[in-house]
């Protein structure tokens, strides 16, 4: 599994129950810095919300993630919105759900349905994308082999990230997981060629 499930933008859904509306946002994420970041910035644009649940998923392998009720009975908000990441198989999102009281308590059962209901909203508004899972590679050569670097490069297509060619020539190649063996064992054939460990 080198690719992943994920969503090319921020995406908003909305639905009310017994007067209680429920605004949610879908939000690319990488780090969880960026979802600290994020949950600030919407508790001050939503400040006078009474709750603001969230939860969030990152990594290729699904392992990284988090849940916050925000003050509403355990489990009744963060873990319904980690549900709908589950059921849909992505990946460094944050979802958030801005609850405003509409004055009728609905119960464990119905926060659960309305969270969940709120978080699917913002999924089903947003566009899904796979991504694939790439890794780096450093090279090293002398410039007389360049060509044969290059042949190499044209035909397996790695993302060239950087390169400089003076006698030695380094650069930098990105390419899918599962293609990166391959790409070094063609590699290393070529006279003066190193791999350089990061």
């Amino acid at each position: 599994m080198d690719f992943y499930r994920t969503i090319s933008a921020v995406s908003e859904g909305y639905i009310t129950e017994q007067r209680s509306k429920f605004i949610s946002y879908a939000i690319p994420v990488r780090t969880p810095e960026e979802v600290k970041e994020i949950v600030e910035q919407y508790r001050k644009k939503y400040y006078d919300a009474r709750h603001v649940c969230w939860a969030y998923m990152l990594g290729a392998d699904r392992t990284q993630f988090r849940v916050n009720d925000d003050g509403e009975p355990s489990s009744t908000a963060g873990k319904p919105i980690l549900g709908v990441i589950n059921s849909n198989e992505l990946t460094d999102i944050l979802i958030l759900v801005i609850r405003y009281f509409g004055g009728v308590k609905l119960g464990t059962s119905g926060l659960i349905v309305a969270y969940r209901a709120a978080a699917l909203d913002a999924v089903q508004n947003a566009e899904i994308i796979e991504k694939t899972v790439d890794e780096d590679i450093r090279i090293v050569f002398e410039y007389p082999f360049l060509n044969g670097v290059m042949r190499i490069i044209k035909e397996d297509n790695p993302l060239v990230v950087s390169q400089q060619f003076e006698m030695d020539c380094e650069m930098t190649l990105r390419i899918r997981q599962s293609e990166m063996e391959r790409l070094k064992a063609r590699l290393l054939k070529v006279e003066s060629l190193r791999i350089l460990e990061e």
